[in-house]
């Protein structure tokens, strides 16, 4: 038994990152003194790179893909790791790590808490959430490893999407206020608020030792308070642009809607008796009459559009028909 024990230690010799996961950014490599000691290849697949680490401090980083002789390689990483081999120092003291340096991509994210920012148009204030993917690459992983991963066994891309939204969500929020879109400009602009956005945010995620290779919004969407809010102002707007194609002001065709929804609601007959009468001062007309005033309306408008009739034959004709109310 201590025979095959001793062939062992003699031929184990390899190190490698078996079966990475599509997330992983960094992971440890298991050792213990014995099997440091005997380490004769490091084994590096293509998309990924190597840290070794003696007492906390990085002392040498590889990233070119191949299969390196520990024992005769004279490359500087190669030949500090065989150093600190042969002295046969423990995993107390040691540590190598894998890193990937392959792409990170199509990983999602999404606002937990809504951006608020007043509507430069209908001027209050609105809450805009958004959700989409991103990429990234390490591309200073000493940096990455002593700032970010600081010793962990396993570092994951998840573990990333904490730190990019809470840059992200602010720079997005900072970047909405001073755009000055609109509710109804958002959707048409999200490819330039995600550009906008990431070029905002780049120099700091460099600082963390990795790039942000692409942001992508794909979609957004505003509270229903904000949507009640504009959904109201809408039907205002659409009700007076209806009066300006009848020929009518905006108090006129109130008047009018307020009628027919008094005659329609048998319930509320007798409110809606009330509220006419104090615009109108008129008797309550019935569906039948209010049908037939908005077609003499209608025709009254045809004609003056078509220049039958001039303006002050209009106003006359109009006002002679809204006294039928």
């Amino acid at each position: 038994m201590g025979i095959v024990n001793a062939t062992k230690n003699q031929f184990r010799s390899v190190i490698q990152w078996d079966d990475p996961k599509e997330w992983e950014l960094f992971r440890k490599f298991d050792i213990r003194g014995d099997e440091l000691k005997n380490i004769s290849k490091l084994i590096l697949q293509p998309g990924q790179g190597c840290i070794y680490t003696y007492e906390g401090t990085v002392k040498g980083l590889f990233n070119e893909p191949g299969i390196y002789d520990i024992q005769t390689d004279n490359r500087p990483f190669i030949t500090t790791l065989k150093k600190f081999i042969n002295f046969f120092e423990s995993e107390h003291k040691t540590g190598i790590w894998f890193y990937r340096t392959a792409d990170i991509v199509n990983m999602r994210w999404g606002t937990r808490l809504p951006v608020t920012y007043v509507d430069p148009f209908y001027t209050f204030p609105v809450n805009l959430r958004a959700y989409g993917n991103f990429s990234i690459r390490i591309t200073q992983p000493e940096a990455f490893f002593t700032r970010i991963v600081a010793g962990q066994s396993n570092y994951d891309a998840y573990n990333l999407q904490e730190l990019l939204l809470s840059r992200i969500s602010q720079k997005l929020g900072q970047y909405l206020a001073n755009a000055k879109f609109s509710y109804a400009e958002v959707d048409s602009n999200l490819e330039k608020m995600a550009s906008d956005a990431t070029a905002q945010t780049q120099a700091e995620f460099a600082d963390f030792g990795f790039e942000l290779l692409d942001f992508r919004i794909e979609g957004s969407s505003f509270d229903q308070e904000t949507n009640n809010r504009i959904a109201g102002i809408s039907n205002i707007q659409a009700d007076a642009k209806a009066a300006q194609l009848a020929g009518l002001t905006f108090e006129e065709m109130q008047k009018m809607m307020a009628l027919r929804e008094a005659v329609r609601n048998e319930n509320g007959l007798g409110a809606g008796v009330v509220t006419v009468l104090n615009l109108t001062n008129t008797p309550l007309a019935n569906p039948a009459d209010l049908t037939l005033i908005r077609a003499k309306l209608i025709d009254l408008k045809e004609l003056y559009d078509s220049g039958l009739i001039d303006d002050n034959e209009f106003k006359m004709q109009k006002a002679k028909i809204l006294k039928q109310f």
